[in-house]
This record gives structure tokens, C-alpha cells and sequence, in this order.
């Protein structure tokens, strides 16, 4: 039987499953509020792990394809002082294939291959239980039903209220992103800082990390404990004692605040943030491009629901989890796995689902403990943890 499925959401989770679906010669409708595949930047890098992530490549078909454009030498790790020591150094083995990094819009154009999404559809509402199937709304009026509606629709998505009433929670770290073109070219001193895969500095509290991505192009994270609302007043927030610039001494907190949007404004905020760290690793601040503001929301550990007929959650919808490494991984799997259910169909829709979240379930929880635990060790007041951290990993 040929279900009528929506999958809301075409990113890495959402395109996963529909790959499966389509190599199982199953009808599916992507459904993306975006108008494009490039109407935001895409993200940055991203490593697959072996049994997660290239393991769902491998369901799809793909696995082949995305070897040709991994890069495996990205596996390398670099940990520095604030003082520009080397405490770590890990570069990749040649033949070592287990997390090779790729481009998350190479991977995303990878997925994308033949489906036929339904871009510029945004979703207002999902409502299960219709005599037709699970009502879906979009913004423009329209409306659609479907036999089953699967939200891949990220940490805000529009799915979920559908199962559950619990929504992302300030995690108290913050990551204010930027990025550096044609690095090997333009600014080879930091090419050679960073090298071919990833360089980190951790220090109370703070950190920063840089990512190479393809093509010479840099991403650089400022990572720090901060109030969600911190730019309002970064002299007080952040304990800079007047380093930014800004006019603190006015009674409003309005003339203290900082400007997300004024890059010069935001660079001298981090620098301050920073200040006293080796001067080539505030250079990935001052030779950054545009700061974009990312604070850090998760979902509870255990985030689960009361099965809903009609309607699941995979990705950051389901269990949205600190940034460690795996999310991505698990958003794809989930899609496979789901996939590869729906498409074998030795019981009915209802029950397959139901399985398939109790098996997601477990998986996720285990792994929102590991990154949540993570989290709290890498932005850390002791910069130690961070360290023992990656000893720990990189000895399992």
C-alpha cells in the first residue's frame, strides 16, 4: 500500500527519509517553507560518523557519491592555549574514514539529487485525527491531507505542537559565528593555524573554535556562557568593565546595548571577550566577515510524546541537542530508519511508526546526555574539562 506522507522540512533529516522513500519507489511530498534550496547559506561543516550518518548515506544509495566529496584529512583536531601553546595535536590517518567531514550544502545538494520539493510551502498547523487523514495548513491558505505527517522541521518546528507541548530551552551558551573566504590565499598565517580540519581555544567560560570548510573558507565560533540577552548590555553581561567602547555610563540600558547587526560593534565586543588571548587567534575575530548571533537551545534529554497517529518527529524536532557532533548524524539516521520501515511495511503504518519512536527515543536520549554533559564541560570555568574531554574521546 502507497501511504499518502508529507515530510515538513527539507533539511538533512527531512531529505534523508524521503531519499530512502524514493529508492523504495514510494510516493512522498517534501514541503519546505524556504523558497529555494539557496535561499539561506547553508551551514557549516559537518562530520559523519560510521554507524550514524554514513550509514543512513549508505541506506539512500549514497554513500559512494558523498566518499567522492568527503574529506577525510578535516578529522584533524587541534587544541591551543590562550597564550597560543599547542596542548593537542591529532591529525587524521590517511586511510581513516570513520568521520570524514563534508559541506553541509554539499551534502544537502547530495540528498536533494531527484526529489521534486515543494519549496515557498510554509506550515502553520498540523491537525490529526480529520475523517481524511492529518490535516496540514500553509500560510497561504491552502490545506492538505496526508496518512502520516512527519515534522523535520528543525528546533522551532511547526510539527511538533501536533504530539507534544514542549518547546526549546536556553541552554546559557551562546555562539556568535563568523567566517573567513580564500583563508589559504588571503591570510595563510591562519591557514596554518587551523589546518586541514578543526583548531580550538578554551578558556573560562569561553572558547573559540575554527572549522575548515571547502573551497579556503574558514567558519569561526565564539562560544560563551552568557543571558540570552546579553548584547543589551555586554559591559555588565559579559564582565568587560567598559572594553567595548559602548557608552555605559548613560542610564539607559538602550545606549549600552550592542548592535547584532553592526559588525564592527560585534567584533569589538568578542575582542574584548577575548582580550589578553595570542594575537593570531584573536586574528580569526578581527579578519572575520559578518557575526551572526546563535544561541544555544536544547529539548529535555528524554523528550518524548504520547504517540499521536498520523504524526512523528525526527531531527532537531524530536530531540534537539547541543552541537557536539552527532546531531546531524542522528537526524539522517532517523530518516532512514523510518524510511526503510515505512518502505518494508510488514505491519501497518500506526505500529511502524510507533516502533520506529521508541527506537529513536532511546538512541537520542543516550546522546542528548553525552553532548549535554559535553556542553557543560566545554564551556567550562575550568578549561581543563574541556581538554580531558577530548582526551577521553579521542582514547574510546
Amino acid at each position: 500500500m502507497r501511504h499518502r506522507i508529507a515530510v515538513i522540512g527539507a533539511g538533512l533529516a527531512g531529505l534523508t527519509l524521503a531519499r530512502v522513500l524514493h529508492r523504495h519507489d514510494h510516493p512522498v511530498t517534501v514541503l519546505e517553507r524556504d523558497p529555494a534550496s539557496d535561499a539561506r547559506p547553508p551551514g557549516g561543516t559537518l562530520d559523519l560518523h560510521d554507524g550514524l550518518g554514513q550509514l543512513a548515506l549508505s541506506k539512500a544509495g549514497l554513500l559512494t557519491e558523498f566518499q567522492a566529496l568527503a574529506r577525510p584529512e578535516g578529522q584533524a583536531m587541534r587544541i591551543l592555549d590562550v597564550d597560543g601553546t599547542v596542548l593537542r595535536d591529532w591529525p587524521p590517518n590517511p586511510e581513516d574514514r570513520a568521520n570524514p567531514e563534508i559541506d553541509r550544502g554539499q551534502l544537502r545538494d547530495l540528498l536533494l539529487g531527484p526529489l521534486d520539493v515543494q519549496w515557498g510551502s510554509g506550515v502553520t498547523e498540523v491537525v490529526p485525527g480529520t475523517r481524511e487523514g492529518v490535516l496540514v495548513r500553509f500560510a497561504d491558505g491552502r490545506q492538505e491531507t496526508f496518512d502520516l505527517v512527519v515534522g523535520a522541521d528543525g528546533a522551532w518546528s511547526r510539527v511538533r505542537p501536533a504530539v507534544s507541548s514542549t518547546t526549546p530551552q536556553y541552554t546559557g551558551v551562546t555562539f556568535v559565528e563568523t567566517s573567513i573566504d580564500d583563508v589559504d590565499t588571503r591570510h595563510p598565517d591562519l591557514a596554518r593555524l587551523v589546518g586541514d580540519g578543526s583548531m580550538a581555544v578554551y578558556g573560562a567560560n569561553r572558547a573559540l573554535v575554527a572549522q575548515r570548510n571547502s573551497g579556503g573558507h574558514v567558519k569561526v565560533y565564539a562560544q560563551f556562557r552568557a543571558p540570552l540577552d546579553w548584547h543589551t548590555n555586554p559591559d555588565r553581561h559579559l564582565g568587560l568593565n567598559g572594553r567595548t567602547g559602548l557608552d555605559t555610563n548613560l542610564n539607559t540600558s538602550r545606549d549600552a546595548s550592542l548592535d547584532l547587526t553592526d559588525a564592527e560593534a560585534v567584533r569589538s565586543s568578542l575582542l574584548a571577550l577575548f582580550d589578553g588571548w595570542a594575537p593570531p587567534v584573536l586574528d580569526l575575530l578581527r579578519h572575520g566577515t559578518t557575526f551572526a548571533h546563535r544561541p544555544l537551545y536544547v529539548l529535555p534529554v528524554s523528550h518524548t510524546w504520547a504517540h499521536v497517529p498520523g504524526v512523528t518527529l525526527v531531527g532537531d524536532a524530536s530531540h534537539l541537542m547541543p552541537p557536539l557532533g552527532v546531531g546531524a548524524n542522528l537526524a539522517m539516521l532517523d530518516g532512514a530508519e523510518l524510511a526503510e520501515s515505512i518502505a518494508a511495511g510488514p505491519s501497518g503504518l500506526d505500529e511502524t511508526v510507533c516502533a520506529f519512536e521508541q527506537q529513536m527515543w532511546a538512541r537520542a536520549g543516550r546522546w542528548a546526555k553525552f553532548t549535554t554533559a559535553g556542553l557543560e564541560r566545554l564551556v567550562s570555568p575550568d578549561p581543563t574539562e574541556a581538554l580531558a574531554l577530548f582526551d577521553e574521546v579521542q582514547s574510546s
